[in-house]
């Protein structure tokens, strides 16, 4: 990403544009990317341009933003700005990070603007920092159509449930609509591996280990043949 998060605004509506525009002006370290008035307009805008973040609307003529959604192979990050309530469910099936009713008010617009940054990696949150000097920072993950938010410190194990993980934390379990794939890139490698095709552990969670398992706490993993040699020289 830039230095600065860049900011495209969908909406037919030019009274919307004018508030989001004056609300992504107060805030440092984001900046007006474009602004489109209907789904063919983005479509071409989001071909040439690079957009890091997207407020998007849903109720627009001729096609909709769901329809602009389902256009885009790898879309940016998507903020729902809309007058409909019905449409909250269905918009978490496109990985929105939130869905704001308008008229949007500037406080909950920042919340907003919160979830945007914690959904980033560490090192794009703070940028020019060392993110092996902090590596706990919260990622957030879909659950039950609601985004939760995890914190690396308290993740004891993952287990891969095809296009879910089941996630155990120290506090409760989550069903995560993720890959494993996915929540690897998201997680501080020097703190978990993947000890198997279906499970990735927190290294400083394991109690005791032997030739083709491993236990946290109670619980006991299975460690792939291809996983052994590494685990243990990480855990030496």
């Amino acid at each position: 990403m830039s230095e600065k998060f860049r900011c495209l605004i969908v909406d037919d509506e030019s009274a919307a544009h004018y508030v989001i525009v004056s609300y992504i002006e107060r805030i440092d370290r984001f900046e007006l990317a474009g602004q489109c008035y209907n789904v063919l307009e983005a479509i071409n805008f989001l071909h040439q341009n690079q957009v890091d973040l997207l407020f998007l609307d849903i109720n627009m003529p001729e096609l909709s933003g769901f329809d602009l959604l389902k256009t885009l192979t790898n879309p940016p990050r998507v903020i729902i700005t809309t007058a409909y309530s019905e449409f909250a469910l269905e918009s978490y099936e496109y990985w929105v990070i939130d869905y704001l009713l308008k008229p949007i008010e500037f406080p909950r617009f920042l919340k907003s603007i919160d979830r945007f940054l914690i959904s980033l990696p560490a090192e794009v949150q703070a940028p020019g920092g060392d993110p092996e000097q902090d590596d706990t920072s919260p990622f957030m993950v879909k659950v039950d159509g609601e985004q939760v938010r995890i914190f690396p410190d308290e993740l004891v194990y993952a287990q891969s449930l095809g296009n879910y993980v089941r996630l155990i934390t120290t506090r409760q379990h989550y069903l995560a609509s993720i890959t494993t794939t996915e929540l690897e890139h998201r997680l501080p490698p020097g703190r978990f591996m993947r000890i198997h095709k279906s499970y990735i552990v927190a290294l400083d969670k394991i109690t005791r280990h032997g030739n083709g398992f491993v236990f946290l706490g109670e619980t006991e993993l299975p460690v792939g043949i291809t996983y052994r040699r590494e685990l243990s020289e990480r855990l030496r």
